[in-house]
């Protein structure tokens, strides 16, 4: 056997599977711009979308490694957002909330998500109406 030392890498391992621990990520009440919408009065100019998102997440082998590598970012999930969001136009709620789950899907450590997608001014009488989904990796 040879004497030399392999370098030990600083990237922790993937996240354990069953029975790891878990975490909540989350991103509260995001409030954006976008073109959402059928009706013929909500066409061509953006109005208000408030977003909710709420991720379980398997952690690392290492939770208190403190490397950004090792979680999901919720700051990188906040520009993914806005990118779908930039797109173009978007018919349903539903739609929006769909594409975001799939985004936070497609990140390894994530094993559900909760989307909530409000739109403020959609009912004068009402705060807000919108959907919420839960989606989880099979």
């Amino acid at each position: 056997m040879s004497n030399s030392k392999k370098a030990v890498s600083k990237v922790s391992p993937l996240p354990r599977k069953a029975g790891a621990p878990r975490r909540k990520v989350f991103v509260r009440d995001l409030e954006l711009s976008a073109f959402i919408g059928v009706y013929d009065t909500e066409q061509g100019a953006p109005q208000p979308v408030k977003i909710n998102l709420e991720i379980e997440v398997m952690e690392p082998s290492d939770p208190v490694g403190d490397r950004l590598e090792d979680v999901v970012c919720y700051n990188k999930l906040t520009q993914g957002i806005k990118a779908i969001i930039d797109e173009g136009h978007i018919k349903l709620v539903e739609t929006l909330a769909e594409r975001i789950a799939e985004l936070a899907l497609s990140h390894a450590m994530v094993d559900t998500v909760m989307v909530r997608v409000e739109k403020p001014n959609a009912i004068l009488e009402a705060a807000a109406a919108g959907v919420e989904i839960l989606r989880t990796k099979n």
